[in-house]
């Protein structure tokens, strides 16, 4: 397994053969408007660069897009990415959006989907910390856990907290590698992404498991950083088995 950081969310995974790109933001820096936060209220996204050209990042086979916010799935992927590539979304209505885009193979992760010798399982998460009552109305994410032959289980979390779906995933699976969105991004109400204590509680779940953290120091909203992550994980014990790619760095496992 080959897996490159891109920048924020979007990765490149060479995985059982098959080359996926996960969640593409594409467009160039400071060319979105900031996300409702009190962090960097007034500075556009994205905060970097694409770390390689654009065209690099076309040439896959085949595309995830774990919900439609713009950071995961933007106006510049929807203009560049081919239209024939072959799309995995989270539910029928991203699926639908998708088809509106005038993307053609569009496959709803409702179960397990098997694409060239990999099989995809859709994991709900949780988009944030919220009021039981409030958790209907917040926007529906989902992780994937990835799986092939003579390759380690990869549990790529999306946009969530710790939560019961995230801890039965990891019990149900034990991934050998768990991709952690892990900014702790905020908006006004509520953080939304993992931070320390989340990672911390993927380490104390599955102790075996490598943790490569993601989603981190690119938009305005973040509220933690690799060197701040770095610290933690030292602290608490588990640095070894902590990542933090800085985009443009591949990864690969199980490591040489």
């Amino acid at each position: 397994m080959n897996l490159t950081q891109v920048r924020n969310a979007t990765v490149l995974l060479d995985y059982g053969g098959v080359r996926f790109l996960i969640d593409p933001m594409l467009s160039p820096k400071g060319s979105m408007p900031p996300f409702s936060s009190h962090l960097r209220p007034t500075a556009c996204n994205p905060l970097t660069e694409l770390p390689m050209p654009v065209e690099d990042l076309l040439q896959v086979d085949a595309v995830v897009v774990t919900h439609l916010h713009p950071d995961h799935f933007d106006q510049a992927a929807i203009r560049l990415l081919p239209k024939s590539v072959p799309l995995f979304a989270q539910n029928r209505q991203d699926a639908e959006v998708l088809r509106y885009y005038g993307f053609q193979r569009v496959q709803v992760l409702d179960c397990a989907a098997l694409f060239r010798g990999v099989t995809l399982t859709k994991i709900p998460g949780q988009y944030g910390v919220w009021a039981e009552e409030q958790l209907p109305r917040i926007c529906a994410v989902c992780g994937v856990v990835f799986r092939a032959e003579g390759e380690p289980c990869l549990y790529a979390t999306g946009d969530t907290v710790w939560c019961g779906s995230v801890a039965e995933a990891l019990q149900t699976y034990r991934p050998g590698v768990v991709l952690a969105n892990a900014g702790a991004n905020r908006s006004y109400q509520s953080r939304l992404t993992m931070g320390t204590e989340d990672v911390l509680a993927i380490h104390k779940a599955l102790p075996t498991a490598a943790i490569i953290a993601t989603h981190m120091e690119d938009l305005n909203n973040y509220g933690l950083t690799r060197r701040e992550l770095r610290r933690f994980a030292g602290e608490q014990g588990f640095a070894s088995r902590l990542l933090t790619p800085e985009n443009g760095e591949t990864v690969t496992w199980p490591a040489a």
